[in-house]
């Protein structure tokens, strides 16, 4: 490929790329509707107004994103929502008057793990990466994949500035489940969220389940794997424990199953289109498990 043609998404699905433990490890998260021009350092770009630019980017232990719907304007107002994930997720939205009542919101709180102040939000959202300043990828890729998800779940469906892991894109995160896709097409974006939004868990595109560590995702999608597990909450709990690798315990249908996870330098590659400085993405392999 020359420099003109080169995608990262596709040099990385030709390599078949490990897409195991890549979702965000964030465990909390607001999305802040914004529907104007997205920058590289979306936040920082923005034209939000200055009080509300240095409250989002100096918010300690939250992931900021802004989100928009595909094809234009959501309706009056500026949606909001935060969201805790993990092992499990919870969401919270609500629509303000006025984008500086974002300032009110109980940061703090959502990054211990609280409440922020805002309502219960109820039923699923689908956030894809759409931002081509970060990736022509992400452009390129997730905006078809947006709007066939807007077409079949209209009020569900954002697109957002920044999942990462450009190179697997089109990526996706579903909440509140946090599980995260990648190598999506719009076809098989819209059956892997109707399994999601019928209780299940892809696994044919999963890259994890975000808010967990990267050891974490790689066990859950192992034991999914060899365990036949297509239920969101066939798994009960998840729990990590450092030492020489990683040992993750997972409980399933009450019966705990332990995993050792070894992390290894990747291939060096492009971690995106436009960065031509080849690094090594760590690779996760599951290394031992004491099946009960």
């Amino acid at each position: 490929m020359t420099p003109e043609t080169y995608r990262c998404s596709a040099a990385s699905a030709l390599d078949a790329e490990p897409m195991a433990g890549t979702a965000p490890e964030d465990t909390a998260w607001l999305l802040v509707e914004y529907a104007g021009s997205w920058g590289r350092n979306a936040v920082a770009d923005s034209r939000l107004p200055d009080g509300v630019r240095e409250v989002l980017e100096g918010a300690v232990g939250v992931r900021v994103q802004l989100i928009r719907r595909h094809g234009g304007w959501a309706g009056p107002g500026v949606h909001v929502f935060a969201a805790r994930l993990g092992a499990t997720g919870r969401v919270w939205g609500t629509v303000l008057e006025r984008v500086d009542q974002v300032t009110d919101l109980d940061l703090g709180a959502l990054a211990r793990g609280g409440d922020p102040g805002l309502p219960a939000h109820e039923g699923p959202l689908w956030l894809l990466c759409t931002n081509g300043r970060r990736d022509r990828c992400c452009a390129e890729i997730g905006r078809p994949v947006a709007a066939a998800l807007a077409e079949r779940w209209p009020a569900a469906t954002w697109e957002t500035t920044h999942l990462g892991g450009h190179r697997f894109s089109g990526t996706l995160l579903a909440l509140p489940s946090g599980v995260t896709l990648g190598r999506l097409d719009p076809d098989t974006a819209v059956e892997a969220c109707a399994e999601i939004a019928a209780g299940g868990f892809p696994t044919a595109n999963a890259r994890g389940r975000a808010g967990l560590p990267a050891a974490a995702q790689v066990a859950e999608l192992h034991v999914r794997t060899a365990l036949g597990l297509d239920g969101l909450h066939d798994l009960d709990d998840v729990s990590v424990g450092l030492g020489t690798g990683e040992t993750v315990s997972l409980t399933v249908a009450g019966r705990e199953h332990r995993l050792t996870v070894a992390s290894t330098p990747g291939e060096p590659r492009r971690q995106s289109c436009a960065d031509l400085k080849l690094k090594g993405a760590p690779v996760h392999t599951v290394t031992g498990w004491d099946r009960p």
